[in-house]
């Protein structure tokens, strides 16, 4: 199993959708980083390139950047894809960013139908709303669940229909803002 290298197949891939870059993680992984107007086009040309042959995803999700002030825009919720190749055994990161203003990106389940239920998981945890999703409900909170429990900024409930939240003796390390019971 190998990583490719970003920057050959953002060029390669630059020719149809200019907005991606080659980008790099602080531990030195490689990855495409592009705006979400080109996310879906950028995915299945990576899918359908037979030099590339993306077939598989492998996982789609995300985390919130509020905490981290030295990546921009550090109000974002960055989407994150995995993608694997049968065909030459290589993968790949994908990214791109939601503003937590306005949190929305494109669906990509007409791309790999697995990521139907990717999304719908990065929807109830964070609350990247995917436009055009067949079926964009909670998958792990319940439907009435208030709010996105790993935003940065998420507010814990104290009860949940009347229930305590948390068991005797247990508490968070960083003791996040909670309701008055």
């Amino acid at each position: 199993m190998t990583a490719l290298a970003a920057e050959p197949v953002a060029a390669r891939m630059r020719q149809r959708t200019p907005s991606i870059e080659a980008r790099t993680t602080e531990n030195g992984q490689p990855f495409l980083f592009v705006a979400p107007a080109d996310l879906v086009l950028l995915l299945t040309l990576l899918r359908d390139d037979e030099d590339l042959r993306f077939d598989a995803l492998m996982d789609l999700t995300a985390y919130d950047l509020l905490k981290y002030p030295a990546k921009a825009p550090s109000d974002a919720i960055c989407a994150v894809w995995l993608l694997w190749s049968h065909v030459h055994r290589h993968e790949l990161m994908v990214q791109t960013h939601a503003a937590r203003s306005d949190c929305r990106l494109p669906t990509t389940s007409g791309v790999w139908p697995a990521a139907i239920y990717f999304e719908r998981e990065v929807f109830d945890l964070y609350g990247v709303h995917f436009d055009g999703h067949p079926d964009l409900r909670r998958i792990m909170c319940p439907q009435d669940w208030v709010g996105h429990p790993l935003r940065k900024d998420y507010v814990y409930p104290a009860t949940y229909h009347g229930v305590s939240h948390l068991r005797d003796g247990q508490h968070f390390e960083s003791q996040p803002a909670r309701e008055a019971r």
